[in-house]
């Protein structure tokens, strides 16, 4: 989740849940630095939040959505966990 947190990282993501972008695209559409979207784009690779796709001198980057339905489907069931708790009024004793 951490991974995710940052905004300029979520504003990647959210480019990517539409299209396979390469950097110069995501320069342009987020007009961060390339040296700052770069490391950003490490960050999502190491966390294999993207998958690279080489193409001539340039990388494109594509979202892999099973990690994001994966997430979604761990936040879902603390969700559901946290208003069950809620609903029993369930407290540890001090």
């Amino acid at each position: 989740m951490r991974v995710l947190a940052d905004p300029l990282r979520l504003q990647i993501i959210t480019l990517l849940a539409h299209e396979t972008l390469c950097t110069t695209h995501l320069v342009d559409e987020t007009g961060a630095r390339q040296t700052n979207l770069s490391n950003h784009l490490r960050v999502l690779r190491e966390a294999r939040v993207v998958e690279t796709e080489p193409c001539g001198r340039f990388t494109y980057y594509r979202l892999r959505p099973e990690v994001i339905e994966e997430l979604a489907g761990v936040l879902g069931e603390l969700a559901a966990t946290a208003r069950a708790t809620a609903e029993t009024g369930r407290k540890r004793a001090c």
